[in-house]
């Protein structure tokens, strides 16, 4: 159930929140940045609609506004690579086996839409770690195939350590995804990067390569990322799109994600 934001959990997210510029002039002062993300944290949660926020929260329309601001601003997205950055830091990701899958939400119009056999949608494809934690994601309307988007996918990744100064990380040793990524080409450019495919073949591609029985026993760890949208499931914003922008709904993603990072920093 909900239980919003610790002191401890606000400590960790107080120094990605940008602060507010001051108001030499006066006037009415801004609204409390904590207030605001709980705020925006509920919604996201309750997938309820903004009318329905509590008063404790503030107003909607300046925590809607809160929103916008700071996902254009990148303080989610930031947030939850700085988090990832934490956890690398502390030998905490695991970069043995990477697992990928894509979600389809329906919505009728606006930015990133797409037409399916099933009607409209946005998809989301998302990279975990051999854990299960949110290491990239990339919004893309339904229409283009999975195979396609794997690559842009991997380059969401881009994890550093703090401590040690260098190019982020973006490969890991195996991929784990399932037979709607089957095809030659692409286990050739995953190799081609220095990375192992784990994809079982389609019944109808009898020449399907990289297909060591032994390798493949690894397909086994797939429920990890079923696990993890399950764990995004329960904000419950994201399991239908409301939002026309997409960037307001990338916004709702990101914030997930870096909630989800951050209940590991802190375990």
């Amino acid at each position: 159930g909900w239980k919003g934001v610790s002191d401890e959990q606000w400590a960790k997210i107080r120094k990605h929140v940008p602060a507010r510029p001051e108001r030499p002039h006066g006037g009415r002062p801004a609204a409390d940045d904590r207030k605001c993300f709980e705020g925006i944290l509920w919604i996201a949660w309750t997938g309820s609609p903004w009318a329905a926020l509590p008063k404790e929260y503030g107003s909607a329309s300046t925590c809607w506004r809160r929103l916008k601001e700071w996902e254009a601003g990148g303080v989610f997205l930031n947030m939850w690579r700085a988090l990832l950055a934490e956890l690398n830091d502390a030998d905490k990701l695991d970069w043995d086996d990477v697992l990928l899958t894509a979600v389809l939400l329906s919505k009728k119009g606006g930015g990133k839409v797409g037409k399916t056999k099933r009607g409209k949608g946005t998809k989301w494809m998302v990279v975990v770690d051999g854990a299960g934690t949110p290491l990239g994601a990339h919004l893309d309307s339904a229409s283009p195939s999975e195979v396609k988007l794997l690559e842009t996918t991997l380059d969401t990744i881009a994890v550093s350590r703090k401590h040690r100064p260098g190019r982020p990380r973006k490969h890991p040793k195996r991929l784990i995804a399932d037979k709607g990524y089957d095809s030659n080409k692409l286990r050739k450019a995953l190799a081609k990067r220095g990375i192992e495919p784990i994809i079982p073949a389609r019944s109808n591609n009898p020449r399907a390569t990289h297909q060591d029985g032994r390798k493949l026993r690894r397909y086994t760890h797939r429920y990890i990322i079923e696990r993890t949208f399950a764990w995004l499931g329960q904000f419950r914003r994201l399991v239908v799109r409301y939002e026309r922008h997409d960037r307001l709904y990338s916004g709702f993603f990101h914030l997930a994600c870096a909630m989800l990072t951050l209940r590991r920093v802190l375990k």
